[in-house]
């Protein structure tokens, strides 16, 4: 977990370890950030991917 005081909020959490290889990285607050936009919080809640279409991309 995050050893700055007061620790980090979601919002400036930093990766603590990064496995490009797998698709996910560590942050410092005990999330888990997946390379599909998913997320694992560290209180157990899971954040569902959140994609845009290929089409919306494509045009963007």
């Amino acid at each position: 977990m995050c050893s700055r005081q007061p620790s980090c909020s979601a919002s400036d959490a930093h990766v603590v370890a990064a496995h490009p290889e797998q698709g996910w990285s560590l942050l410092c607050d005990g999330s888990i950030v997946f390379d599909d936009s998913g997320e694992l919080l560290a209180d157990g809640r899971v954040v569902a991917p959140h994609r845009v279409a290929a089409e919306l991309a494509i045009a963007a």
